[in-house]
């Protein structure tokens, strides 16, 4: 059965505590957690807080979780930014663990300087690649790789790329960012779920329009198309709602953001029935 889950970033400036208050009242029943989570990231990462919250919220039954990335490069020419990138990657793995997480989404790094991936970048994700793949080996959480932007250096950000990452290793799965695949057209997005619906076990969904990704759904028509394609794969994971509130034209209030959820919340299940 699909979860129907928002990424706790949407409520970036909000206390762990109070980020799972308002997701309890927006109907849906599950939330990604995020590590760089402002009020988890900055304050040595406390791990029991968030169970605690779990346990307080039943009526938020699915916890995943998302590795940090945001000035983080598995991938990076700078071998200490690396190991530091990848050692976050395994720490995410065991916190993942410890929250009782089925999923941990991870990203894949991408090429340092703006310019298309090298051979010797290549290299380097493939160690990032091997060393997942020793502690998926022995955890009971599933990994899922996300798709990209289709920028000049990225280094995973096409249907046939990832499926050819998934036939090599059997182990990994697939985290679709719908908004990275729109950016290159719905029938990317599609294509996307064609290919590798047997190993999808997380969407990021949202819109992209007019350069900016990450937009709330507003019942579009892309947007049901995508969820259309899910269901007839028989998708059964979590729909992540993953929302950039600075594309908003003012800061929202909590309650604004609640009921924007709700709202996408309510479409999603019409969708999905």
């Amino acid at each position: 059965m699909v979860s129907f889950s928002v990424a706790s970033m949407f409520f970036h400036e909000y206390t762990i505590p109070e980020i799972f208050s308002f997701v309890s009242r927006t109907g849906l029943n599950a939330m990604e957690f995020w590590l760089e989570t402002p009020h988890f990231w900055l304050r040595d990462l406390p791990v029991e807080e968030v169970i605690a919250c779990k346990n307080t919220h039943p009526e938020i039954s699915t916890l995943t979780v998302h590795s940090p990335v945001l000035d983080l490069n598995p991938c990076s020419i700078n071998p200490e930014v690396a190991d530091i990138s990848i050692e976050y990657a395994v720490r995410s793995l065991r916190i993942a663990e410890q929250l009782g997480a089925p999923v941990l989404t991870v990203h894949p790094g991408r090429r340092t300087a703006k310019r298309p991936p090298s051979d010797a970048d290549f290299v380097r994700f493939n160690h990032y690649v091997s060393v997942l793949r020793e502690a998926a080996l022995v955890s009971p959480v599933k990994i899922g790789m996300e798709n990209m932007e289709p920028v000049v250096n990225s280094l995973l950000c096409t249907p046939d790329r990832m499926r050819m990452l998934l036939n090599d290793e059997p182990w990994l799965f697939f985290t679709l960012d719908v908004a990275h695949a729109l950016s290159q057209s719905e029938d990317v997005a599609i294509r996307y779920i064609e290919l590798c619906h047997d190993r999808l076990i997380n969407v990021h969904i949202s819109r992209f329009d007019h350069g900016k990704a990450h937009l709330s759904l507003e019942r579009h028509a892309s947007m049901a198309r995508v969820m259309e394609c899910l269901k007839d794969y028989l998708y059964d994971g979590c729909l992540t709602l993953e929302i950039d509130d600075l594309n908003f034209n003012r800061p929202l209030s909590a309650e604004e953001k609640t009921a924007i959820l709700s709202q996408d919340c309510t479409f999603m299940k019409e969708c999905m029935e």
